[in-house]
């Protein structure tokens, strides 16, 4: 569960610290006082997209920290090797800069957003007063009745399937062109395969001839340069150069070093120099001898040279990229040439793909329509829970329309009906059901999809909306027992809601030296029956109001005394 969240300028919050209760914990406040930033704060620090313009004006960053306790093994954890502390707590901590940039960590280490939001989405679930639209939004049903059926394993089974048959039929779309198509296919392919063959590539040829062409260019000054170095080492037609003067002189050191050890190894030093010089005066032989070339060798360097640059413009950027252009070109061609053959083939994969799809989806239909059944049952019941008797709800079937009657998501339309009164017919939610309703019917479906999540927090933002009267009484009611089994968190504005409250805070806003100023607070029971007495009457609170505050407070407790006895009071 979530004990402790740090906030520190967020919005208007300059600083909070909230410790929650187990339970049901509520959150009330005048419009605007900032209770939905608390929610927000909730969001950053399970790794939300979130926003610079949350920063507080004038501060540098923005931080949110949260305490969580009392966690079961999630799988989080073993993947990546990080969990609770030998106490069994877990601190996630998020910054946020003005440039952008975010900085999270889990118990101290560094994690990355996307982490932090695998993190997470195992530890709580916030809902939001504009879920009721995702319940409008059809696209949405399927996903929430495989939620509740817990259909992941054999939706990702049916759906390895269809990837398998969707990469087939491309390939074989690709393939299956008509017949003056693939001829002018199969010539283009000729004839960059003719083109690259003749060209006779071969890889660091451009580097070698650049080079070659550079000592073309400078021969005149090379070679006199190369000449005066050889003649010079070996005294040319002299033969009185460097390297003979060198022997000249090691051999007088090597008389005199009969006596002295001195001078004989300076001998030694001379003779290594003379060897030295005569290598020198051979490479550059050998170099003077590359120099000399035929009338006529640069310009076909330069056409050779020229050529490579053609071709690279045409198909890749170098030698390498050329050649394996001149492969793929060669493999299209063998492709098309026996395509025919080929399509074959791949329609035989197809057909048994295509089997293996429907047979995947058939078992991922027959387990929604089980798993149909159970949601119908279940959310009646909680519908029942909710003042709601005389509605019924219902799941709908449909094929998929299109090719091959599927898609990614398998071979049913799904669609969530109600009846709203005795009598009349099913029909699609958003025909039929108010505001109320529509918020009512959200709660009992995230109380059912929750029963088979693992998280332990669960967090409600103005769910309430549209809901007053009688209603309001048997939603405060269902979240409490929710709240017997997990955390809730729950920002209303309803007094029957807030009356039931385990723990109540009260979001205040105010100014000082100028500036907005919120704060949380969490309220004794003297101060509870005052807020109530605010949600029920307004700004003026009468004594008729506190009178009534503690009715409801009174009437609270009794319901969560006969909850606990299991007696009078459930319902």
């Amino acid at each position: 569960m979530l004990s402790l969240l740090h906030i520190e300028n967020i919005a208007v919050i300059s600083q909070a610290d909230i410790a929650f209760g187990e339970g049901l914990n509520v959150l009330t406040g005048e419009t605007g006082a900032g209770k939905s930033i608390v929610i927000d704060a909730i969001g950053a620090i399970i790794g939300q997209r979130t926003s610079r313009d949350l920063i507080r004006t004038g501060a540098k960053s923005a931080q949110v920290s949260a305490l969580f306790q009392n966690l079961p093994d999630l799988a989080w954890f073993q993947q990546e090797g990080l969990g609770p502390d030998e106490n069994g707590e877990l601190l996630l901590e998020r910054s946020i800069q003005a440039d952008g940039k975010n900085v999270c960590r889990v118990n101290g280490r560094p994690v990355l957003v996307t982490q932090l939001r695998a993190l997470g989405c195992q530890l709580l679930n916030i809902h939001g007063q504009h879920d009721g639209q995702q319940l409008l939004d059809e696209g949405c049903h399927l996903d929430y009745l495989d939620s509740f059926g817990s259909l992941g394993a054999q939706r990702g089974a049916f759906a390895q399937c269809y990837e398998r048959v969707r990469a087939l039929r491309g390939e074989l779309e690709r393939l299956a062109m008509d017949e003056g198509e693939k001829a002018r296919r199969m010539d283009t392919l000729r004839y960059q395969i003719d083109e690259l063959e003749r060209a006779q590539l071969r890889e660091g040829e451009e580097q070698e001839l650049a080079a070659r062409r550079d000592l073309l260019r400078n021969a005149e000054r090379l070679t006199l340069a190369v000449d005066g170095a050889w003649a010079a080492l070996t005294g040319g037609e002299d033969g009185l150069g460097a390297a003979a003067l060198l022997d000249q002189a090691a051999q007088q050191l090597s008389q005199g070093g009969r006596h002295s050890q001195e001078l004989a190894q300076l001998a030694d030093r001379t003779q290594e120099l003379r060897y030295e010089a005569e290598d020198v005066a051979e490479s550059l032989r050998a170099l003077r001898e590359s120099m000399e070339f035929q009338p006529g060798e640069l310009d076909e360097l330069e056409g050779r040279l020229d050529q490579l640059h053609r071709l690279k413009r045409k198909y890749g950027g170098s030698e390498g990229e050329m050649l394996a252009f001149l492969d793929d070109c060669r493999r299209q061609l063998d492709q098309i040439q026996g395509s025919d053959q080929r399509m074959q083939q791949l329609q035989e994969e197809l057909d048994g793909a295509l089997a293996q799809a429907e047979q995947a989806a058939q078992i991922l239909s027959q387990a929604r329509r089980a798993a149909a059944g159970g949601l119908e049952e279940r959310i009646g019941q909680e519908l029942t829970q909710l003042d709601m008797p005389k509605v019924r709800f219902s799941v709908a079937f449909a094929p998929k329309q299109g090719q091959d009657g599927m898609d990614a998501t398998g071979v049913d339309e799904v669609r969530f009906l109600m009846s709203a009164n005795l009598g009349e017919e099913l029909r699609p939610i958003q025909r039929v059901a108010s505001g109320g309703e529509l918020a009512r019917i959200m709660l009992a479906l995230k109380n059912v999809l929750a029963e088979t999540e693992q998280v332990s927090t669960l967090i409600f933002d103005e769910v309430d909306t549209g809901v007053s009267g009688r209603a309001a009484d048997k939603v405060a009611r269902k979240l409490f027992q929710v709240a017997q089994s997990k955390q809730v968190l729950c920002v209303t504005h309803l007094p029957q809601i807030a009356a039931m409250g385990d723990v109540h805070f009260c979001v205040e806003k105010g100014e000082r030296d100028g500036r907005t100023y919120t704060a949380v607070e969490r309220l004794e029971q003297a101060q509870r029956r005052q807020e109530l007495a605010r949600l029920t009457s307004g700004e003026r609170v009468t004594q008729t109001a506190l009178d009534g505050a503690q009715e409801l407070l009174d009437q609270a407790e009794a319901y969560k005394a006969g909850q606990e006895r299991g007696g009078p009071g459930q319902g």
